[in-house]
């Protein structure tokens, strides 16, 4: 146990700050769960991995406020999702930054961490979806968010993509996670700056985030054939193969006016591709049981979903565009109730 004396370097509210004043109730509950925890556990309890939730359930009520858009959804439905993707979001960032003051080692080492790096990326794309998903309500503050999202996937894709380039990757990191910090963002990116008009810069992003997918899809793909298995555990982010293919047609579809072409139903079709492939996948995946590396999935499922909401708008390939919609969106409701059965449990933070 610790002593006295080294506790209090975990309180942050000392009278050496003078300045900050919150009620004396937060003070307590902040002080003593750092305290405790400190005391019973070597680990921080929320991965940086977690912010594939939000992530997850952001995407989706973006597609069901389009969804509502068109009719197929009620509007309530949508905006109640993303209150709640905001309000988690918001807890992870505040959890993440009691991290890198309180538990510096383990940033450090996440940092470091040539998989769990990638997951850092999360935090911008998050933070642009928490801006798309307030932009009808507080517009100030909602591109406030998307720029900083941009300038952060930016500069932390110079960080990672462009250090991987002094040959310090290896062929186990190789997994779909290394999506995020240049596929991913850009994506994202480019949906924020066409929904705040600026359709040139919206292309540049599409393209920067097109041309690296490709240029990493046959290193991943050959990575999972030919490479050791991605542990059991984890096995839930090879789920992220679904999400370029989806998410860059939802991409495509708010930077072009939203209209079904021949480009889009490339993309649909090598979606559904990797959509079939992965459920041949599936009881290798749940060897363990269900993960929250699962969410994996979360962001794939969801742009999947708003596909099929532009294929029933235009009415085209109807039987597809119900399936497209109601599967993911019913996967990612299955991911969250899943989620709550591990929180249930007592299994969903690291102990």
């Amino acid at each position: 146990m610790l002593k006295p004396n080294a506790l209090d370097r975990f309180n942050v509210f000392n009278r050496s700050q003078p300045k900050l004043r919150l009620p004396i109730q937060i003070r307590y509950t902040i002080n003593f769960f750092l305290k405790t925890h400190i005391m019973s556990t070597k680990k921080f309890p929320v991965p940086l991995s977690y912010f594939s939730m939000p992530l997850g359930l952001f995407a989706l009520g973006l597609s069901w406020r389009y969804g509502a858009r068109i009719g197929l959804l009620p509007h309530w439905a949508a905006e109640t999702l993303l209150a709640a993707a905001f309000v988690l979001w918001l807890l992870l960032v505040i959890a993440y930054i009691i991290k890198i003051r309180f538990f510096r080692p383990e940033f450090l080492q996440d940092l470091q961490d040539l998989v769990q790096c990638c997951f850092i990326s999360a935090i911008p794309i998050t933070t642009m979806l928490a801006g798309l998903a307030a932009l009808p309500y507080q517009t100030l503050p909602a591109k406030g968010l998307i720029f900083l999202g941009t300038a952060g996937q930016l500069a932390f894709a110079m960080y990672r993509a462009g250090g991987l380039w002094r040959g310090v990757h290896t062929l186990d990191a190789t997994t779909p996670i290394v999506y995020l910090p240049t596929v991913a963002t850009n994506f994202v990116s480019a949906t924020a700056m066409a929904a705040l008009g600026w359709s040139d810069y919206a292309w540049l992003f599409l393209g920067a985030g097109l041309f690296s997918w490709l240029s990493l899809e046959a290193a991943i793909l050959s990575r999972l054939r030919t490479g050791t298995p991605v542990n059991a555990p984890v096995r839930g982010i090879v789920g992220i193969q679904l999400a370029p293919a989806f998410v860059g047609c939802g991409t495509y579809f708010a930077v072009s006016g939203g209209h079904i072409d021949a480009f889009a139903l490339l993309l649909i079709g090598y979606g559904c591709l990797q959509f079939l492939l992965l459920l041949r996948l599936l009881p290798w995946m749940l060897e363990k049981g269900f993960s929250p590396s699962f969410w994996g999935f979360s962001f794939g499922l969801a742009a999947m979903t708003g596909c099929g909401f532009h294929l029933l708008a235009e009415q085209r390939l109807l039987f597809l565009g119900y399936f497209l919609a109601t599967a993911g969106s019913g996967l990612v409701m299955l991911l969250l109730l899943a989620t709550l059965n591990l929180a249930r449990q007592g299994r969903l933070l690291v102990k």
